[in-house]
This record gives structure tokens, sequence and C-alpha cells, in this order.
């Protein structure tokens, strides 16, 4: 599990811009067993490597002066134009709390029908919603296309393997 170092944020507003150019990015984190959202402030670097290691289905744990709290990223506000992170969203969550997340799809290795140019792999369904504690979430699901030797070849959700802490909500009827 990563662990972010943040600071209590002070500073709202317009008054943002220069400590972005500092390295520094503006978060707010917000849980139904907080009494009050914690506006925070965390290294843009930092962030950036745990937000790549856990993305949004992996808990990271805030840890600050005065601050311990197990977190999802929500959300991420991304600059139009610079492609530079603005200002993230964490929901606290409880290690004893089962929570709601999607879960990334990937695709590995390399299905015969491309190979042979017969067709492509589509991607239909590009997340999983699944339930878990926190430390339980998968970070991705991976399917291995290689078994794809036909055209007309699906993948179910239902043919999905997961762990026995995970319960899918997403229809097993759904192709992937």
């Amino acid at each position: 599990m990563q662990e972010l170092a943040v600071d209590i944020r002070t500073t709202f507003g317009k008054k943002i811009k220069p400590l972005r150019k500092l390295g520094k990015v503006p978060a707010v984190i917000y849980g139904k067993h907080l009494k009050a959202p914690v506006s925070v402030l965390l290294d843009k670097n930092a962030f950036l490597k745990a937000y790549k290691a856990s993305g949004t289905s992996t808990a990271i744990t805030l840890t600050g002066e005065k601050l311990k709290e197990l977190v999802l990223v929500a959300d991420v506000q991304l600059d139009p134009v610079g492609d530079f992170v603005l200002h993230v969203d964490f929901h606290a969550v409880r290690s004893d709390e089962k929570v709601t997340a999607e879960v990334p799809v990937i695709l590995i290795g390399t299905s015969p029908v491309e190979k042979n140019a017969e067709g492509r792999v589509q991607i239909i369904l590009a997340n999983i919603e699944v339930e878990a504690f926190p430390q339980d979430l998968p970070h991705d699901i991976q399917i291995d296309i290689s078994t794809l030797e036909h055209v007309h070849d699906v993948v179910f959700v239902k043919e999905l393997k997961f762990s026995d802490k995970v319960e899918v909500l997403t229809d097993g009827e759904q192709a992937v």
C-alpha cells in the first residue's frame, strides 16, 4: 500500500498558483466518517508516483501532522492545455468497511486473430465495478487475449477470476 505525505492547507483561491509552481498540488479529503472535508497540500511528484502505482482502485495512506487517512483517489483535475495536475479529490475509507470501486481492465498478450490479420480485439468494458475492503481491492483486471483464437470469441465478466474477498457488481453476462 502506498503512503503519501500531506500538509494541512491554509491557502485557498488564487493564492494557490505560486504553490503549484513550487510543485505542490491542492487536494481535499472527504468521507462519511469525517466531520468535515479536509483541505491538504501534497508534493506533485510524490502524488504522481503513488497514483501511477495505485490508480483509483488501490488504497493510499495519507499521513501528515495530526492526520492519517486511508483514501482512494476519487478525481484528478488536469489542466486542459498543460496536462498537469490542478487538484485531487480523495475519498476517505475505513479498512473495516467495504467500498465500491471501478477497476480498470488491462489486455495482455497477443491474440492469434490479430496476429493473423483476421480481425481486431476490441474492449467494450473498460472498468468493472467491484466491492471489497479497501486493502482487498484489485489494482487492475488483466485479461490474456492470447486465448482468443476465433473472430467471434468473447470474454464475459463471469469468466474472470477474482479473489474470494472481492464481490463483482457488474453483470456477469456483460461482454468485456
